[in-house]
């Protein structure tokens, strides 16, 4: 095995593990229920409730100490829905546990429907619920006492009775107050337990869980480049929480000043402001091993007075810079709030985030020209190649270069084969004596690949190619892949369900770039260029196969333009040779 064919094996393995990299690192039935609207009416308050006989659901175990709490009250006995809407967000309530049911984000649509950040996953497990305990406590499903508090804000509470370890019982009312935010993607929650003479507090605090999984919907096996990530902020930091393969869940007593999941376009951010909470509990998995979830349970330390009031605040939205900085200057909000620094959970760039600020400038000052995104990324993908267009033409350059010398150099390798000190200096002199650098041809790709990644890492998470429409009837959506048809079975070992042509169209758009760069030199190393030429390209088919559309559309066309450079170089250098043909005539 020669020289030349290990290093192609080596750049082979080396592309094969970036491109995995790159797409790791950018990457029983419910019975129906009547929805109502709130009624301004007045419902049984919490005094009668308490003087009614205790009902007969069922007591459960809360805390070590063995209190148990028991529903109090004639109170509900079927669940009712409630909704409240502002400009920017539409939620629906339920009474069975004062729960939220859907959570919608008004101007993101998702499929044939908005987008859904508060997705439960059963009856047991909704957004918002309470469980009076730790993480491992059942949340409440009593039906909750409702009243409208204002056209933005609506309350629900109920009585209960807890038994205490030396026999007594003690009364207590658990309320639980929903203000949504106009204009903002804030949810306000009051939590207010609030106990007769006797009342002790909650020794084990309660539990508040948000949304099992936020929108959009979802598959991880079928959707590789969207993702749930948990992140929290310590110390004016964020970290990443990461829940090992195989566990379900963790559980972190850092005092952090948020906590959040996150996808690709859209975060849920929980805010406990001055609420003393004992651990935070990141949930990667349901019960069912079929649902995948993104779950944050808060523990309110203990409650060790007569009445305790809460305040929480909940980020539902957009996962974008411009929706976060706001609560980083009170002036900036309706509420006053500042350095939070909620922008953080927002997908970093690293180093090479100046340059994708560029890149972003660049491609919206096109879409103000022409309002359509998928021209935009062509504009850009071209304007970038006019650029590098020199670096190209070099590294070319240099590629021929290395051709031509090619029989001097096999010729000084057979010769020194069983001396490869001695080769490797023959090799040097040889090098200086022609005038060429080894490197010449590496240097001009290597620059590239800064611009290159940077392009990668804007087409694959820019927010606003959600729903952005390229070509009717085939793109409609540039942060989804395309869809020619969905197949009537799904692909076995891939999981493929839709037909995509952008995948097909970028195979062959790599495949007559590696055709028309071929030099006959390279014709020659047979199976590692023909690996090179052919295996790639079909590697990276799989890989790109559910991509973005919009990713996928700037790799063709930067395959296309890159092909019609090296043709218009092609030609340059041969006419070049041409030129210097005649001159030694």
């Amino acid at each position: 095995m020669d020289k030349n064919t290990i290093i192609a094996i080596v750049l082979s393995t080396i592309v094969i593990v970036a491109g995995f990299t790159v797409q790791a690192t950018f990457f029983p039935p419910e019975k129906s229920i009547q929805t109502t609207e709130i009624q301004n009416a007045e419902q049984p308050s919490a005094v009668s409730a308490v003087n009614e006989v205790v009902s007969e659901q069922p007591s459960f175990i809360q805390s070590e100490e063995t209190l148990t709490e028991t529903a109090l009250g004639a109170g509900p006995v079927s669940e009712e829905r409630f909704l409240l809407e502002t400009d920017l967000v539409k939620v629906e309530f339920s009474n069975q546990g004062g729960d939220i049911v859907s959570f919608k984000l008004k101007n993101h649509q998702d499929s044939d429907d908005l987008v859904e950040m508060a997705d439960s996953i059963s009856q047991t497990n909704r957004a918002f619920s309470i469980a009076l305990g730790d993480h491992s406590s059942r949340p409440l499903q009593d039906y909750f006492n409702v009243k409208k508090i204002d056209d933005a804000s609506i309350g629900f509470y109920r009585t209960f009775a807890i038994k205490n370890s030396d026999g007594s019982q003690s009364l207590f009312t658990l309320a639980k107050q929903y203000t949504l935010i106009p204009g903002e993607y804030l949810l306000d929650v009051k939590i207010t337990v609030s106990g007769d003479a006797n009342f002790a507090g909650l020794p084990a605090g309660y539990t508040l869980k948000t949304s099992p999984q936020i929108g959009p919907e979802w598959n991880a096996k079928q959707d590789q480049y969207e993702y749930r990530r948990f992140y929290h902020l310590l110390n004016g930091k964020k970290k990443t929480v990461n829940v090992s393969a195989g566990q379900k869940s963790k559980v972190l007593t850092d005092p952090v000043s948020w906590a959040g999941v996150a996808g690709k376009y859209f975060a849920l951010i929980a805010i406990p402001g001055t609420t003393p909470v004992s651990s935070y509990q990141y949930s990667a998995q349901a019960e069912s091993a079929d649902a995948t979830v993104g779950q944050i349970s808060l523990l309110r330390a203990p409650i060790t007075a007569n009445k305790s009031t809460d305040n929480w605040l909940f980020y539902l939205g957009p996962r974008t810079e411009k929706n976060l900085t706001p609560y980083n200057l009170a002036v900036n909000n309706s509420l006053g709030l500042a350095d939070l620094h909620l922008e953080q959970i927002v997908e970093s760039s690293g180093i090479l985030g100046p340059l994708e600020v560029i890149l972003k400038w660049i491609m919206e000052l096109f879409y103000l020209i022409i309002p359509n995104w998928g021209v935009s990324i062509i504009l850009l993908t071209i304007l970038m190649r006019a650029l590098i267009f020199p670096l190209t033409k070099k590294s070319s350059e240099a590629t021929h270069k290395m051709q031509e010398l090619q029989p001097k150099i096999q010729e000084i390798q057979t010769k020194y084969k069983a001396n490869p000190q001695k080769m490797n200096e023959e090799m040097a002199k040889f090098y200086q004596t022609a005038g060429y650098n080894p490197l010449s041809g590496c240097l001009p790709m290597l620059i590239q690949f800064p611009l290159i990644f940077a392009m990668y890492g804007l087409f694959n998470n820019y927010f606003e190619f959600r729903g952005a429409m390229f070509i009717p009837g085939w793109i409609p959506d540039l942060s989804q892949g395309d869809s020619l048809m969905t197949l009537p079975f799904t692909v076995p070992f891939v999981g493929w369900k839709d037909l995509r042509i952008l995948p097909i169209v970028y195979v062959i758009s790599q495949l007559l770039f590696g055709k028309v760069t071929q030099t006959p030199g390279s014709a020659q190393q047979n199976s590692s260029m023909k690996f090179m030429m052919y295996g790639m390209p079909l590697i990276f088919f799989f890989i790109f196969y559910n991509a973005p559309s919009g990713l996928l559309v700037y790799w063709i066309f930067s395959n296309v333009l890159t092909l019609i450079q090296q043709v218009v170089i092609n030609k340059m250098m041969e006419q070049k040779r041409s030129s210097s043909l005649k001159l030694v005539k």
